[in-house]
């Protein structure tokens, strides 16, 4: 009997910006520098989803509470859309757990002053919302100087991480400068905006 391979899972890659949500299966993929992925699942419900999101200031007071900063306020809708996609699938909120990945300081050097640059306000935000929603975080590999690439095999919900050499980020560096650039200038265009709502 001639050997044949096991099927390859279906592979999804998601750049800056995107979220998904699936059922066991598919392998989530992401290059992460400064930007977080926030991996969800619930084991009982068999759905996991990942997001990545870059928060929206370079950098914001150490004293503030970072809910209250815009910052905090992009990153919360981050997570409330992959968690909403979540619960609309079937998960329950109750049973979700969490791994987070990224925050390595690559888009700037770290500061010395009163302020977090992104990366460390990335990092401090995806602990303290999930904290906030109960949500536990079993793992995470946040911070450091090296980008990474993220896998989660939502089969198992293991997540497979790879550092990559700060010589290997020039890419990074540019996803990263294009969507934070792309992001303000939306904010820019609806910030003081009236919206009118029709019948």
């Amino acid at each position: 009997m001639a050997y044949r391979a096991p099927p390859l899972h279906e592979r999804i890659i998601l750049k800056p910006g995107e979220h998904t949500v699936v059922a066991r299966g598919p392998v989530l993929q992401t290059l992460l520098g400064s930007c977080v992925a926030a991996c969800l699942y619930d084991e009982a419900a068999g759905l996991a989803g990942m997001n990545h999101f870059l928060l929206a200031n370079r950098r914001y007071a150490k004293d503030m509470p970072v809910n209250v900063t815009e910052a905090g306020r992009y990153g919360i809708q981050a997570m409330e859309l992959l968690i909403n996609d979540m619960l609309k699938r079937g998960a329950d909120k109750r049973r979700l757990k969490a791994k987070a990945f990224g925050a390595g300081r690559i888009l700037e050097s770290e500061t010395h002053d009163n302020f977090l640059c992104i990366s460390d306000v990335n990092a401090r935000f995806i602990r303290e919302f999930l904290d906030t929603e109960g949500i536990p975080l079993l793992a995470e590999d946040l911070g450091g100087e090296l980008g990474r690439v993220i896998h989660f095999h939502t089969e198992n919900f293991s997540v497979f991480r790879r550092y990559i050499a700060k010589t290997e980020t020039v890419q990074i560096e540019e996803n990263e400068r294009h969507f934070w650039s792309v992001e303000i200038q939306k904010r820019d265009r609806t910030e003081g905006a009236v919206f009118l709502f029709g019948k």
